[in-house]
Formats: C-alpha cells, structure tokens, sequence
C-alpha cells in the first residue's frame, strides 16, 4: 500500500472511532507539547529537545548544536560539504543545515570498485554447484575474487561512513532535504540532534556471500542508516528512513537467495544510552531498529543498564521486523502507528533480557495477519503490553501471543514504569496525528 493510501485508510479508521475528526486535529495544536519539540528558539536548528520527552531528556537533556556561534552554522548541499562541516571546528558546538539531497554515491558503485574486481567472476567463483556449502570465503587471498570484493568494500566504508562529533545539530531545510546512501556514525560521542531529513537506507554494493549460513548460504550487507554506538543523549526526530528507490523488492536473486544490498535503519548498540526517536517515519525496510546487538556475555558486561530509549509518534509502514528488536534496555514504545503488510513477520522482538514497555499504540494489519505475530520472543524476558489497538480493537498483545503460541510464551510485567512522556495520546487517535505530523518536511 502506498504513503497516500494508508494515510487516508488511517484518517477514515481513526475518525470513525473517535466520532469527531475536529478532537484529534485539536490534538496536533500549539498546545501539544509533544508535537512542538521547543518553544524556547524560532529557528528550528536551534530547538532543544523539551525536558521529559523520552530518554534523551534524562540528566543534562538534549541541546545538540543550540549553542553553536555563528562561525559553526554550515549550509550544505553535497557530501563533500557535509562531510567537511561535521569535521569543522574540532569539539565546539555546530549546526548543519542540509539543503536538497545530498548523495554519498552520486558517481554509482562502480566509482567504488577496486582495480579487477568483476562481479561475474565472482558468481562464477563461488556457485554453490562448484565451490559448495561447507567453507566460507574468510581464507581467500587478496587476489581472489573475494579479496577484491573485500577491497572494494573497503573503500565504500571510508567513502560512506560519517562521524558525528558530540553538540552537533543535523537539520534539513524546508520539506525536500535528505541524504542518500550514507551511514550517519553516531559513535562514543553525546548530545546529539538529527531532524527534518529523508534518510534513504545506503546500498552495499559488495554484499558478500557466506556459503555456510543456514542450509542454502546468504548474501550478508553491511551499513546501517544511523548507528548510535556507545553514544549518550541522542534525539532522533521528524525525519523519514526509508529505501527509496532501491526497496528489497526490486533486488535480483542470486544463488537462489536474495541479494540483501541493506542492514539496518536506526542500530543502538554498544552501551548507548538515552534515545528519543519522535515523529519519524520508517518505512519499506526490512531489519529495522536493532537495541542491543549481541547476546554474549562480553557485550552484555557494556549493555546491562544502559540501551534506553523511547519511541513516540513514529510511523512503522512496510516493513518486515525489528520495530524495534530489543536487548537489555529500557525501551518505552508509545503512541505509534503500525501498518502491517505483505512481508509482515513482526514488529518487537522480545530479546535477552529487554525491559520493553508498549502502550498506547495502533496496528492497522492486513488482511490474513493476526495481532499474535505483533510480538516475537527470542528470550524470556516479561515486558509490559496495554492500552494497544489492532484494526480499532483492543487487544492485550501478549495474551494474543500466548494463546497462538503457547511453547513459547511470554509474561507480562516489564519491571519499571517510564516517567519520561510528554503528551500520550489515546491509541485511537495516533494514526491520524502520526498521518497529519510524522516524517521529514513537517516540524511545526
């Protein structure tokens, strides 16, 4: 279903169950703190994120770049001046304006190719039928055709990848800015902003091919939309992650498995902490939001107390999983819109030790989907499911689950109550406030 379409078929589902259209649009008015992320600057760059609004607002809050003299606000319109900004002026506080779209591969992957490296060499190499499915590639020389996909990938890493240093504002201006096929590295830093910006998911131009994984072999990208690593206060908001004009579904298959060119839209991994990720869309994607990325001991020393992070008012449309899929946090998920579709799987993954918390939501779900595959339990770790809405019905979650599935059952009651929520809104109202408010080109 495309954009308009579901938007409509939200607005009619929601103002039908709430018998008056003119109550929800109040809702999106000046009044509604959570749609008016600031009323202490005019210029949107220097919006702040409001006190109690999600994780990010905990302790020092979130200011990003509000700070910045005027020497550190930059105006960019190409990668090169992108990538020049975020370098410039060391550790002092700085605003980047993104103007239009800004793209990382504008020159095509074959810019990006290592000197030899021939993609039908290596298919012809690495064909189940003659290399098989008991080795990997990890041995092959730098001379191979895997060494040189090696080589070629990495220089997409350096070509692609960005840091982003702490006290840092990346907002697009008006409603048409974006950045396609970059990763945005969010990494050992704090307080940082990222809003109004259409953020198309970068394509991995060197997938590799790992024979042994599962029975028939996969195809493994690399390349997150957004990474936030070990980095604390980080507030997400308004902006639109998408695929664009390269959805899964238009990937060739090859070795009898889809050519996976995508990782994830938004990863929080490696200790991060203290995430607010309001009035964005997510949409036509397969591996979403990952929280957490591992469930061994080693990384579990790091994550154990951190990886909080609250949702709100976001849009989850065309999607597969991982909305989010989540691993020892603190997770609030709040008045969000799901719309489910073919592809579907599930929306949260219930992982080792996750502390999630999910109410006040919508599912509209197609056809043949049920509300029990809204949940998925890699773990048996309780979290709290109330107040959500399926098709305009409530609906307890886990009990949907528990009696589809009762070899895997999940329990109720998550362990802590989050406090940090501005406005929360009746599940029956979101998807027309989600509609009316969420994604890039809408801050108010």
């Amino acid at each position: 279903m495309n954009r308009t379409g579901w938007h409509g078929h939200a607005m009619v589902r929601a103002a039908s169950l709430a018998g008056c259209t003119a109550l929800v649009l109040a809702l999106t008015g000046p009044g509604a703190q959570a749609h008016s992320p600031s009323h202490h600057h005019r210029d949107a760059a220097r919006q702040t994120l409001p006190a109690g609004d999600g994780w990010a607002s905990h302790g020092t809050g979130t200011t990003g770049g509000a700070a910045a003299d005027r020497e550190h606000v930059h105006t960019v319109s190409t990668w090169a001046e992108f990538r020049a900004a975020l370098a410039d002026g060391g550790d002092a506080p700085k605003i980047i304006k993104v103007r239009g779209t800004i793209d990382a591969v504008s020159e095509g992957c074959a810019a990006l190719a290592a000197p030899g490296y021939d993609f039908g060499a290596y298919l012809e190499k690495y064909a189940p039928e003659t290399w098989g499915l008991e080795q990997d590639l990890t041995a092959e020389p730098d001379d191979s055709p895997e060494g040189l996909r090696r080589a070629s990938a990495d220089r997409q890493d350096a070509a692609i990848k960005v840091n982003v240093p702490s006290d840092t504002t990346i907002i697009g201006v008006g409603r048409n800015a974006g950045i396609k096929g970059a990763s945005l590295q969010i990494k050992g830093v704090d307080n940082v902003i990222v809003r109004n910006l259409t953020l198309e998911s970068p394509v991995d131009c060197f997938p590799q091919w790992d024979p042994t994984d599962g029975s028939r072999g996969n195809w493994n990208s690399e390349y997150d939309t957004a990474v936030v690593h070990g980095s604390t206060h980080v507030w997400l908001d308004h902006n639109t992650f998408t695929d664009g004009e390269h959805p899964d579904s238009a990937a060739p298959t090859h070795f009898g498995m889809l050519y996976q060119q995508h990782d994830g839209e938004l990863d929080i991994v490696k200790g991060a902490d203290y995430v607010t990720a309001s009035w964005n869309v997510f949409t036509e994607h397969d591996k979403t939001i990952l929280i957490g990325n591992s469930d061994s001991e080693s990384t579990a020393a790091g994550d154990r107390g951190r990886l909080k992070a609250t949702f709100h008012h976001n849009l989850f449309s065309g999607l597969v999983e991982r909305a989010p899929r989540v691993r020892f946090g603190q997770v609030d998920v709040y008045n969000n819109h799901f719309v489910a579709e073919t592809g579907y799987s599930y929306s949260f993954g219930v992982g080792k030790e996750s502390q999630l918390v999910a109410e006040h939501n919508a599912f509209t779900l197609a056809k043949g989907i049920g509300p029990a595959k809204i949940l998925k339990r890699w773990n048996d770790s309780p979290l709290t499911a109330r107040h959500n809405l399926v098709n305009g019905k409530r609906v307890d979650l886990i009990a949907a689950h528990n009696a589809e599935l009762p070899d895997t059952p999940l329990r109720s009651g998550a362990g802590w109550t989050p406090t940090l929520r501005t406005a929360v809104h009746p599940a029956w109202a979101v998807p027309v406030l989600v509609g009316h408010g969420a994604g890039a080109g809408r801050i108010r």
